[in-house]
């Protein structure tokens, strides 16, 4: 089975580029050139992934994303940019992409991370490890996290995650009170993938707090362990151990 991609991209011969490699993969390609358009395909089709260009006519790529995130689709994102500085990475992570490639890169690099992240995201004939492994709900105390059915709860509350969140809450969640190393994590996200940095980890893991925490800045559930990584525990059993 092939993925169905979409790829926003205004530069005539880069997506033309990108396409011919994609479809050489075997995947269903859409080329389409303004952020508008991607968020019109989006809508409409039910595409696996969108390699989407941050620097866009009538809508750029972090606006676009915003758009998506809002909207509670979980489409992988793979964002691409001429801009290269950390901020810009951090805050394209933060509106919910997925991974995020800097101008001029390497058509091969491109589809190695698409394989990456299409395999990490669960999409068609791609396998999902946590998934594969783990069919039954995850518990740590009040937060359920459902693997086969994509979902996250907190006290009964459904809870709304990127695809790059929802594999290290579900990661984490199989094994509470672990305490997993950034990297640990980031093989989590992107496997192979050593183009991302520890910074990636950080930024999920912050966005998770304002999600499932009561008071990100004083986190009971996800919990820094100083020098070495993240934990997920049960505040209430963390508590009655106190």
């Amino acid at each position: 089975m092939c993925a169905n991609v979409i790829v926003a991209e205004d530069d005539e011969k880069q997506a033309e580029l990108v396409r011919r490699y994609l479809e050489r993969e075997g995947h269903a390609v859409t080329v389409v050139g303004d952020g508008l358009a991607a968020l019109d395909e989006v809508r409409h089709g039910k595409p696996d992934l969108l390699v989407l260009d941050m620097m866009m006519p009538r809508a750029d790529g972090l606006d676009v994303v915003r758009v998506l995130r809002a909207e509670h689709r979980e489409l992988a994102v793979l964002m691409l940019t001429a801009r290269a500085t950390e901020d810009d990475l951090l805050l394209g992570l933060d509106l919910g992409a997925d991974d995020y490639m800097t101008k001029p890169y390497s058509p091969r690099e491109l589809m190695a991370r698409v394989r990456t992240l299409l395999r990490r995201t669960n999409r068609p004939g791609q396998a999902n490890p946590t998934t594969d492994a783990v069919d039954q709900v995850l518990s740590v105390g009040s937060l359920r996290v459902d693997p086969a059915r994509h979902e996250i709860s907190v006290d009964g509350t459904s809870v709304e995650c990127t695809p790059g969140e929802f594999r290290i809450l579900a990661a984490m969640a199989a094994e509470p009170d672990r305490v997993f190393s950034r990297q640990r994590l980031l093989e989590e996200l992107h496997g192979f993938d050593r183009y991302i940095g520890d910074r990636t980890v950080d930024v999920h893991i912050m966005n998770l707090r304002k999600k499932i925490e009561p008071a990100p800045r004083k986190p009971a559930r996800l919990l820094t362990v100083f020098g070495v990584g993240y934990k997920l525990t049960d505040p209430a059993r963390s508590a009655s151990r106190a």
